[in-house]
């Protein structure tokens, strides 16, 4: 009987105030030891799997920039993403981590999924080395965001940076924080 072809699909960016969002497809074609949600590994094992799973997998990474994002959204783009992926990558089943298919009928929503299915934890970890090497080259270009520190996510310093120096040209313009008092999402 012939082995079930699994695709697993994650994203890193969602919730960063800069940069792109990154979304992965895994096919893992042997095991990789050690997988897991990229959130609870350290950069250092994530850095090593990472070179593991590009050895060992069929994958594709979809970047989606802050522009694209502010004019479609975060859903849109994710949606997009997954159907180039599909599009990439021949799978029988595709788990995606979170509780929500964003209308893609063959897609199963997994909450978790990026913790208990080692495809998706694969996708978890490519999407966010890719996204996190992005930002550290990003910071060379805008050294006084501190992007290789906070990889673009709303930390106390990014806030701080944003508030003395202004938005730089990849901020998501879309997104509102509080503590920056702005007026409104699309301002």
């Amino acid at each position: 009987m012939e082995k079930e072809i699994v695709c697993g699909i994650d994203e890193a960016g969602r919730g960063a105030l800069a940069g792109p969002l990154a979304v992965a497809g895994v096919i893992l074609q042997k095991p990789i030891e050690g997988l897991d949600d990229s959130k609870k590994l350290t950069p250092q094992k994530r850095e090593k799997l990472y070179d593991m799973i590009i050895k060992n997998a069929k994958y594709e990474i979809v970047f989606t920039d802050n522009l694209t994002l502010d004019e479609i959204g975060l859903s849109l783009a994710i949606k997009n993403s997954i159907l180039i992926i599909q599009k990439k990558l021949n799978a029988k089943t595709y788990i995606m981590d979170g509780n929500t298919n964003f209308g893609i009928e063959n897609i199963k929503a997994v909450v978790k999924a990026d913790s208990l299915v080692y495809q998706v934890s694969a996708a978890s970890i490519l999407a966010k080395v890719s996204r996190d090497r992005y930002m550290i080259e990003m910071d060379k270009e805008y050294p006084k965001y501190s992007f290789g520190r906070h990889k673009g996510y709303g930390t106390k310093v990014h806030v701080e940076k944003i508030k003395k120096y202004g938005l730089s040209p990849l901020h998501r313009k879309s997104f509102k924080v509080k503590s920056l008092r702005q007026p409104s999402l699309f301002d």
